[in-house]
């Protein structure tokens, strides 16, 4: 490979880890101002080309980790989930913003017994 061709895949390589890191950012602010906190974990990882996926853990509030305590896992899940569907214009335009690419589809989900949720975005393919 032609050195200015290493150098080019270098610097996409550093532009994706870059967007990853901003989208993860982001998406933590996003349910600070949402939910009232934000998670104390977050990564984002591409899924192919079109898609990315942004883990993030320990969000619930304490009302939220009262009501797992007294095992009410699907009406915490319906609670979340109405949240994110009221939200997702929010989210949407976060992922535009950060990756400057048209999100065609958008997942939101919540595992409440270990406090993991997951953000999905799939995009319209680059041209």
């Amino acid at each position: 490979m032609p050195d200015d061709a290493a150098g080019l895949q270098a610097d996409e390589q550093e532009e994706s880890r870059s967007v990853l890191l901003e989208l993860s950012n982001e998406m933590v602010r996003l349910y600070k101002t949402l939910f009232g906190r934000g998670p104390t974990k977050a990564r984002s990882h591409w899924l192919g080309s079109d898609a990315v996926i942004i883990s993030l853990e320990d969000t619930f509030t304490a009302a939220e980790r009262n009501m797992v305590a007294l095992g009410e896992h699907q009406r915490l899940r319906d609670m979340r989930t109405f949240f994110q569907h009221a939200s997702a214009d929010e989210f949407r335009a976060v992922a535009e913003r950060v990756t400057g690419r048209k999100v065609r589809g958008f997942i939101s989900g919540v595992d409440t017994r270990v406090d993991i949720a997951s953000e999905v975005f799939y995009f319209e393919p680059e041209d």
